[in-house]
């Protein structure tokens, strides 16, 4: 079993690291072809971050997380 820092530390690196993933994607998205021509990384980013994705993605980042950690301790 890990000390529980580590446990903290890695739970805190991987619901990051979802974020990052979900947030990335956000971003993608802003510049496909049904987006628009021309849109500038500071308003494609103004487009995203807002309290509604931030909440989605906090829920999904823990979900995934404790999915991870079922699968982890079935192995």
């Amino acid at each position: 079993m890990h000390p529980p820092r580590n446990r903290h530390l890695r739970a805190a690196v991987e619901i990051g690291f979802i974020i990052f993933l979900f947030y990335s994607n956000l971003l993608m998205g802003e510049f496909t072809a049904t987006a628009g021509r021309g849109k500038t990384l500071p308003a494609a980013i103004a487009n995203i971050v807002t309290l509604q994705n931030f909440a989605i993605a906090v829920v999904a980042s823990v979900i995934g997380h404790l999915g991870f950690e079922v699968l982890r301790k079935k192995s």
